[in-house]
C-alpha cells in the first residue's frame, strides 16, 4: 500500500494527458519535462493506452477500453472542490491513430475539438502535435500494406485514402488551432520510425524536450523564480528525476470479457506526485 503525503494532495498543478502508443510508452519522461517547465508535485491524469481512440473503444489482443472522450477523466477533471484550483496543462497527442480505425476526419476533429472545449472550462493551457504528415505521405504501398496488416488488421482503406484522410485532419488541427486558441506543434519526418506513427526509440527524449518546451513561456502564478531555478536544476541534472513507486492501472478496461476496474490514483511517482489511469 502507497501512502499518500500531506503534498500529493494538494499538488502545485495538475496535468492532462490524451494519447495512444506514443504516449504510453513515454509517460513517464513526459511527466518529467513537464514538471521541469510546469513545476511539480502534480496530480496527472491520463487517458492513454496502445492503439487508443479518441472517440470509440477500441482493443489490443484481449484489452479493450472506452473511447477518451468516454473515459471517467472527465469526470474527474470537473468534480475539484470550490477551493483554489491547481493551474492545468495539457497534452493530446496520437490523433491520427482514429484513422486507420476509419473515422471520418471530421468526427475526429469534432472529438479533439469537443476535448479541448471541455479543457478550456478548467482555463487549461493546451499543447496538441499535429499528425506526422510528411511521414504518412511518404509511405511506400509495400510498407504501408505491412504496417496495416500488422497494426491495423481490421482496417480496409486504401493508402491513398488513408493519406487524404490524414491531409484533411492534419489541416483540420490547424484551423482548429487558430479558432481555439491552443499551441499546435509539427512534428518533422526524422522524428519518426519505420511505421511513420511512432517517435523513434532513441530520439524520444529530445523530441519530448523540443516539444514540451512550448509550457517554459507559460507564466505560472504563484512561483517563485527561485523555486522555478531550483526544481529544473534538479531534474536537468538527474538521469531519472522521476521513478515509480507504483505503475498506474486503468480505471476501467475490460480483459478477456471481463470487465476490471482499479479506484485513482493509482501510479504514484516520487516527488509526490500521483497518476490516475483512465
Amino acid at each position: 500500500m502507497v501512502k499518500l503525503s500531506l503534498n500529493a494532495l494538494n499538488p502545485e498543478n495538475r496535468l492532462v494527458l490524451l494519447g495512444a502508443s506514443n504516449l504510453t510508452l513515454s509517460l513517464r519522461l513526459i511527466i518529467q519535462l513537464m514538471q521541469q517547465y510546469c513545476g511539480g508535485p502534480s496530480e496527472v491524469l491520463v487517458a492513454a493506452g496502445h492503439g487508443r481512440s479518441y472517440g470509440q473503444s477500441s482493443r489490443v489482443l484481449m484489452r479493450e477500453l472506452p473511447g477518451i472522450i468516454q473515459s471517467g477523466m472527465w469526470r474527474q477533471l470537473h468534480s475539484a472542490g470550490t477551493g483554489a484550483k491547481p493551474v492545468t496543462y495539457a497534452f493530446l497527442t496520437d490523433i491520427g491513430n482514429d484513422i486507420p480505425y476509419q473515422a471520418a476526419p471530421e468526427e475526429i476533429l469534432n472529438w479533439i475539438s469537443w476535448c479541448v472545449e471541455q479543457l478550456q472550462r478548467q482555463c487549461a493551457h493546451i499543447l496538441i502535435t499535429n499528425l506526422p504528415i510528411a511521414s504518412i505521405e511518404a509511405l511506400s504501398e509495400q510498407r504501408f500494406n505491412l504496417l496495416r496488416s500488422v497494426m491495423f488488421p481490421s482496417c480496409r482503406l486504401s493508402r491513398i485514402e488513408v493519406i487524404e484522410r490524414a491531409q484533411m485532419v492534419h489541416q483540420g488541427l490547424i484551423h482548429l488551432a487558430e479558432s481555439r486558441h491552443f499551441v499546435l506543434c509539427e512534428v518533422e519526418p526524422d522524428w519518426m520510425s519505420f511505421d511513420a506513427i511512432h517517435i523513434t526509440y532513441w530520439k524520444r527524449c529530445a523530441f519530448y524536450r523540443q516539444i514540451l518546451r512550448a509550457f517554459e513561456q507559460i507564466g505560472r502564478s504563484g512561483d517563485s523564480s527561485d523555486r522555478r531555478q531550483s526544481h529544473n536544476t534538479i531534474v536537468e541534472h538527474t538521469g531519472i528525476f522521476l521513478s515509480w513507486r507504483r505503475r498506474p492501472r486503468f480505471a476501467v478496461c475490460r480483459t478477456f470479457g471481463r470487465i476490471r476496474r482499479e479506484p485513482q490514483p493509482s501510479g504514484f511517482l516520487n516527488g509526490q506526485t500521483t497518476v490516475a489511469l483512465y
